[in-house]
């Protein structure tokens, strides 16, 4: 992957960089991520426009004061620059010839999904034939990080665009890098999230062991962040693995499923060994099995817990109290 056009991530203002007035930002896609960006966005002074296909979903919108559009088409005729936050490729590559017919020539496509690199070319050789351009930039974050706007913006594609994006980018992320040709922001995606299936095991697997120890979960947390085995996820989930926090789900078990096989693909294409990935992918499919599939990632906690044997002295005082 060349990184020839790596920056500096921007927290501000990128030096040199090529702003554009861009006043009306549409949001196609308004679920966990896609609705708390969209809110950053207004709170920075933007005209946000949106649309999702579940009615909940342009409610809260609404209420959150949003302009809601009838449809994707409706939509691309109202703003400067979209924002794509979909689900599956299928949703990207309806969603891309809606935008490609409705679009005028020029409108600019950030595309922030976690999908196939092949599935967003297709999408963005669609686009190009009508003038729209679509850009890969994929996010790290959660949803809850996405709330606070603690997401970083993996952009790639033409240069001159993503400097135009510039005070976009700025609205809802705290830093954003270009990585040069289209598809390397999804290649770091990947990369990222791979040190995330391992470290949110980690972190279970860690804080269980406090815990059968007596030491509170969040008291772990505080005390370990700072330390050498700190970590994001640590900070970020692992508040969520306790009182069963992981029913406030951030990043939902079921579409995670999506993200790890992408990763598994990945690393077989590359043939690049990974062990200890390929040791988390089975307390994720048990999380769905166990009934995770609507909760957190968190909830490998819970995974754990039950694969364990209870320690000696609890199995005890259990037993003295029948």
């Amino acid at each position: 992957m060349s990184t020839k056009k790596l920056v500096k991530p921007s927290k501000t203002k990128t030096p040199g960089s090529v702003k554009a007035n861009f006043e009306r930002i549409g949001f196609l896609g308004l679920g966990i991520m896609g609705s708390a960006m969209a809110g950053n966005l207004m709170k920075a002074g933007f005209e946000v426009h949106g649309f999702d296909p579940t009615s909940k979903a342009r409610q809260l919108f609404k209420a959150s004061g949003g302009h809601v559009s009838k449809d994707a088409a409706d939509l691309a005729q109202s703003v400067d620059v979209v924002i794509t936050s979909l689900p599956s490729a299928g949703a990207l590559m309806d969603t891309a010839r809606v935008l490609a017919q409705a679009g005028r020539k020029g409108l600019l496509v950030i595309e922030t999904s976690t999908l196939d690199i092949k599935d967003k070319e297709a999408a963005r050789d669609v686009m190009a034939k009508k003038g729209v351009t679509l850009l890969d930039c994929p996010l790290s974050g959660t949803g809850a990080q996405a709330a606070r706007k603690d997401l970083t913006v993996y952009a790639s594609g033409p240069a001159l665009d993503i400097r135009r994006l510039a005070s976009v980018f700025e609205g809802f992320s705290k830093a954003h890098f270009d990585l040069g040709a289209f598809g390397n922001g999804m290649k770091m995606k990947l990369m990222a999230n791979l040190l995330v299936a391992i470290h949110n095991v980690s972190t279970a697997e860690a804080l269980l062991l406090g815990q059968r120890w007596g030491i509170k979960p969040s008291t772990a947390v505080k005390v370990l962040s700072d330390g050498a085995g700190g970590s994001r996820m640590l900070q970020v989930r692992g508040p969520m693995m306790e009182n069963e926090g992981w029913k406030e789900a951030t990043m939902k078990i079921s579409v995670w499923q999506k993200d790890m096989k992408l990763i598994a693909q990945a690393l077989a294409d590359a043939q690049v060994p990974a062990p200890l990935f390929a040791a988390t992918i089975p307390l994720y499919n048990a999380a769905m099995g166990m009934g995770h599939e609507a909760n957190d990632t968190a909830a490998v906690f819970d995974v754990l817990e039950k694969m364990s044997s209870i320690p000696k002295k609890t199995a005890l005082k259990q037993k003295s109290k029948r």
